[in-house]
């Protein structure tokens, strides 16, 4: 859990993902069409993967991936970036990270 947590306290949107995910790329392509990039950390590709899907299992998400964290808080998965986006509530949690235009 510990590396899960560093890497989303050490960075501003962090998107854990798996190369194969559909909805992983979804998420992602989301946040980069609102100007935004995330770190993806394709926890597939990670030694210590399984621990860490458990890990964000373990801190609230539904699913292992996609897990997004802002400012160090997990928001949730594709549902819930969805909700929040829908509702106009995700752009200004991602303001202060958008890239300048």
């Amino acid at each position: 859990m510990d590396k899960v947590i560093r890497l989303a306290s050490e960075n501003g949107v962090v998107i854990f993902s798996k190369s194969s995910c559909c909805l992983c790329y979804a998420v992602n392509f989301l946040f980069q069409g609102l100007g935004v990039h995330p770190l993806v950390y394709e926890i597939d590709k990670d030694p210590e993967g399984r621990e860490m899907e458990k890990a964000i299992m373990r801190l609230g998400c539904n699913t292992p991936v996609p897990a997004v964290f802002i400012s160090g808080k997990l928001m949730g998965s594709t549902n819930e970036i969805m909700s929040l986006h829908l509702s106009g509530q995700l752009i200004p949690l991602l303001m202060p990270y958008q890239a300048l235009n």
